[in-house]
């Protein structure tokens, strides 16, 4: 969730110049805000989020090699998707052709197979790439990191008095476009009208009464899953059930916890997951306020072994990320530098990050190209990996390796299990 406020001071000195003869009394020193980055900038109709970059302004790529579990399978599925024929029609991308995208991928599992040390891996990866940076949200490369997560709540598929709260399929008339983005609901005479909002269909008297998929004991535990676009739900006899991302109902994304800040109900500090999971047990008759500012809402099916990102591929903790599909290339490798929150005894901290990861999956609120969602993982009974998600909201930069062209090609990776 992206879930915490952002502020950035200038001080800058206000007075008047005055001879030696009449100097005054110094006026006193206020601190001027400088704009709020705007994230969410679009870009111009027609660009896209990536620009070729020179060697001299490569990033360091030798913590890759240090961060690297999981990778070879986030590849492996990106590559499993470049197979399919209908990925090709969304390249070329620039001037990289789905060719290139594909050995790209398989170059980038050579790389891990044979540096042994990170300055190897950093001096192979800029002898074998070109490197494209994003554009970020002001045109110098900044990129707002955020996280997600797959959350694990209890859950019924028989509703009690105890589990009232439910998620729902998709209508059957939902209509797409061929990105899969909805365009609303076709009725019995042709027409495409607008999809019902979150109010509409979490009220009493809701349309898709009968298109429950479970039921969940707390309001806010269903509007996470919501969110997140997926759930690993444990039933009463101890089991799983879980569900995934099935369709939406075509409204922006909006944030519950900005909105709460601009109201003056919690100050941007305390802001993350668990300071909105803790509001909300505080003041539940809030919810009924502010859950419905956020129209937006994800519809489920049944769905094991995931979760899956939007190319309907699974994604791995830390090595799939989200971005807007209409300016990033699908299923390419990034590389993010960016700082990230890891449990340091009793205390969660941001540290320094550079690490690969595949770019699978599309985000409600990302539309844009200064904006980057993180995968983090399914959560545990602790909920720390919720925590972690909750709390990553640091900028920096994002980057794109494309294999250089007329290079021998890279060796075809052994088959791997979605080959």
């Amino acid at each position: 969730m992206k879930l915490v406020a952002h502020s950035c001071w200038l001080v800058a000195i206000l007075g008047l110049v005055l001879c030696p003869a009449c100097k005054k009394p110094e006026e006193p020193i206020h601190q001027v805000p400088e704009p709020k980055p705007d994230y969410n900038h679009p870009l111009p109709p027609g660009e896209k989020a990536l620009r070729k970059i020179d060697p001299s302004r490569y990033p360091d790529f030798s913590a890759g090699f240090v961060n690297r579990p999981g990778l070879e399978e986030s590849i492996r599925n990106s590559i499993a998707y470049l197979g399919k024929p209908s990925s090709k029609q969304f390249f070329p991308y620039l001037d990289i052709s789905h060719d290139r995208a594909m050995q790209s991928c398989r170059a980038l599992l050579d790389v891990l197979a044979q540096a042994k040390t990170p300055a190897e891996f950093d001096a192979r990866i800029r002898e074998r790439f070109e490197v494209y940076q994003s554009v970020g949200c002001d045109d110098r490369g900044t990129v707002l990191f955020t996280g997600y997560y797959r959350p694990i709540f209890d859950a019924r598929l028989q509703p009690d008095t105890q589990f009232r709260y439910p998620l729902y399929k998709a209508p059957e008339n939902l209509v797409k476009d061929k990105d899969g983005n909805t365009l609303g609901m076709k009725t019995a005479a042709g027409q495409v009208i607008p999809c019902w909002t979150r109010a509409q269909i979490d009220s009493p008297q809701s349309p898709l009464k009968g298109h429950e998929i479970c039921w969940l004991k707390d309001p806010f535990e269903a509007y996470i899953v919501t969110v997140q676009g997926s759930g690993k739900l444990r039933l009463a006899d101890g089991s799983y059930f879980e569900i995934g991302y099935a369709a939406n109902n075509g409204y922006p994304y909006t944030s519950v916890g900005q909105a709460l800040i601009s109201d003056g109900a919690m100050p941007a500090e305390q802001l993350s997951l668990q300071g909105l999971i803790q509001y909300f047990h505080n003041h539940p008759e809030q919810l009924a306020k502010y859950l419905p500012r956020n129209q937006r809402y994800v519809f489920f099916q049944p769905r094991s072994g995931g979760p899956y990102g939007s190319l309907n591929v699974p994604v791995t903790p830390y090595r799939s990320i989200a971005t807007d599909k209409s300016i990033y290339p699908r299923a390419c490798p990034a590389y993010l530098v960016t700082q990230l929150p890891v449990r340091l005894g009793n205390e969660i901290q941001n540290q320094p990050y550079g690490g690969f990861a595949m770019d699978q999956d599309t985000g409600g609120a990302i539309r844009a190209a200064g904006r980057c969602d993180i995968f983090m993982g399914t959560d545990d009974d602790k909920g720390s990996v919720g925590e972690l998600a909750g709390r990553t909201f640091n900028e920096g930069q994002l980057y794109y390796i494309f294999v250089k062209e007329g290079a021998a090609p890279a060796t075809p990776p052994p088959a791997g299990p979605h080959q």
